[in-house]
């Protein structure tokens, strides 16, 4: 008798309240599926320890680049590397830049587009900010070469970003790329990259705050600049060491890891002297790979960061792991 009472009213409650249960369920369903795209992705830096310094990948942003037309190769050849590793052309390029922190100095490697390659690039600053730095705060400055997606980003209409900062680069680069003779006898399709190093440089030369250097230079304890010539007349490389750790940032040594890490010979338009800057690349890969450091480059994807190792005439590119920095 009990039990009959238990499941009858069992009966009352199922029948009583589906409906309700069903309309709930009903209504509730489309909020999940309505949710919109985010759109964004995360602030784009990336921080790791090399000894005592803090290194902090800093994203200027991606922009497309037609690298079967820019890489000095078959296209052919440039669209079938780029499939194999699940590219296409145009190539979603990375800009990156490096801020270091000695701990007696704050150092940022490279300064990004600003305004002069298009929206897709200028958000160095944004993400310097995010990562937990302010502009002012950077002591110095240090130019792999004067290419527009390097020094773009260190001048807004004519004011200084990084006001407290000393920029540092071969003076081979601020000799060819801040003369008005050779402006004036450029190419057309060429003049932007001297405009946009004199707009980006000069508030820095008038406030006295440019100081070029010639060659290989220290220029800080356990910072040095080393001549890669080729890219541009005063391209550089800069290694940072601490504890025995050694960071070793390459600026523009490799543009299209698909292509130029199987194949470091193919070099690309932007090239000043392509033979030179393919013999800089040979030789400093061959150092890097053998020596185990830790490597910096500007347009690998971000963040850029990871290491070289011989693999027959070519190399592997290893990316560097996350880590908490415990």
């Amino acid at each position: 008798m009990h039990t009959s009472f238990i499941t009858e009213l069992l009966r009352i409650y199922i029948m009583k309240f589906t409906p309700v249960f069903a309309a709930l369920a009903f209504v509730a369903a489309p909020v999940f599926a309505a949710a919109p795209l985010a759109g964004t992705n995360a602030p784009g830096f990336h921080r790791v320890m090399l000894g005592d310094f803090e290194v902090t990948a800093v994203s200027d942003g991606t922009v497309d680049l037609p690298m079967d037309k820019l890489l000095q190769e078959p296209a052919a050849a440039t669209v079938k590397a780029l499939a194999r590793n699940f590219q296409s052309v145009p190539t979603e390029t990375s800009v990156n830049g490096f801020l270091i922190n000695t701990g007696g100095k704050l150092i940022l490697v490279d300064a990004g587009a600003g305004s002069l390659f298009g929206p897709t690039l200028g958000k160095l600053v944004a993400n310097i900010k995010a990562s937990g730095y302010q502009p002012e705060q950077i002591d110095e400055i240090y130019l792999t070469h004067l290419h527009p997606d390097h020094v773009g980003g260190l001048a807004a209409n004519s004011q200084l970003v990084f006001p407290n900062a000393v920029v540092r680069a071969d003076k081979h680069d601020t000799d060819f790329w801040l003369s008005q003779a050779n402006l004036d006898k450029a190419p057309t399709d060429s003049k932007g990259f001297f405009q946009g190093a004199m707009a980006s440089l000069s508030p820095y030369a008038a406030a006295q705050h440019l100081k070029p250097f010639s060659g290989d230079t220290e220029l800080a304890p356990g910072v040095h600049a080393t001549a890669s010539y080729g890219h541009t007349p005063g391209h550089t490389i800069y290694t940072f060491e601490s504890k025995g750790k050694k960071l070793v940032l390459v600026g523009d040594l490799i543009h299209v890891a698909a292509v130029q890490l199987d194949h470091p010979e193919v070099t690309i338009g932007f090239d000043s002297d392509a033979k030179s800057a393919a013999a800089s690349r040979a030789k400093v890969f061959q150092a890097l790979s053998k020596e185990g450091a830790l490597v910096g480059a500007a347009h690998l994807s971000f963040p850029g960061l990871g290491h070289l190792r011989i693999d027959g005439k070519g190399y592997d590119w290893l990316p560097v792991s996350y880590s908490q920095l415990r």
